[in-house]
């Protein structure tokens, strides 16, 4: 994986492919908003939009904002976000990596980079 970079503290960016060939299983977190990942997403991505991980750090609406599940998730399993063009994957990235994650992964060039690279998509509401 000679393209893989680490350009926030604990977060490594990678490229699709590069995800698609992980020998371990990344999670897949998709950050764009729920009509956007309707349009399209990659197979068995989950989405949590990046609004509800901004309030991620604010203990009065962590809660609220995001899902059980999410917080049952052990901060040491790796998960990898993605959104359309990589704007706001990093910053959904790094604020994972702040609450505690340890092994976060970018997704550069985002579900564009994803589509370009001919790798599967899906449609509708779950992956």
């Amino acid at each position: 994986m000679a393209s893989i970079s680490s350009t926030q503290s604990n977060v490594i960016d990678l490229s699709p492919a590069e995800w698609v060939q992980s020998s371990k299983p990344l999670r897949l977190l998709d950050v764009r908003s729920r009509f956007e990942y309707t349009l399209f997403h990659a197979p068995n991505a989950i989405n949590l939009s990046l609004p509800r991980i901004l309030m991620a750090p604010v203990p009065l609406l962590r809660n609220w904002a995001l899902p059980k599940w999410f917080w049952d998730l052990s901060k040491d399993e790796p998960i990898a976000i993605i959104c359309l063009t990589a704007h706001r994957s990093p910053i959904a990235a790094q604020i994972l990596a702040n609450v505690g994650f340890t092994q976060v992964f970018n997704v550069t060039g985002g579900m564009m980079a994803w589509r370009k690279a001919g790798l599967p998509v899906c449609k509708g509401h779950s992956a």
